[in-house]
């Protein structure tokens, strides 16, 4: 799926969000241990030695935070409109 087809299936998400939950939702961060295994397998991607089982991961993180980096961005605009 594209990114600006991702984009459209989360406009409604954000929509059915009251001010605290998109508030919330905005200030979202991974936990300490999260970042500090995404810049350890970025590194080993960079190197070009992930295994599959780390590209997967890797993968599946990454495909995570463009998901919610998307989700933010709607929130943020939907706060900004009736901020």
């Amino acid at each position: 799926m594209t990114t600006s087809g991702l984009d459209q299936l989360m406009s409604p998400v954000a929509d059915c969000l009251d001010e605290p939950s998109l508030r919330a939702l905005v200030e979202l961060r991974a936990d300490p241990a999260s970042c500090e295994r995404m810049e350890h397998l970025a590194s080993r991607a960079n190197e070009g030695v992930l295994t599959a089982e780390e590209r997967a991961e890797y993968d599946t993180h990454s495909q995570f935070a463009a998901f919610l980096g998307i989700l933010q961005s709607k929130a943020r605009l939907k706060l900004n409109r009736h901020g």
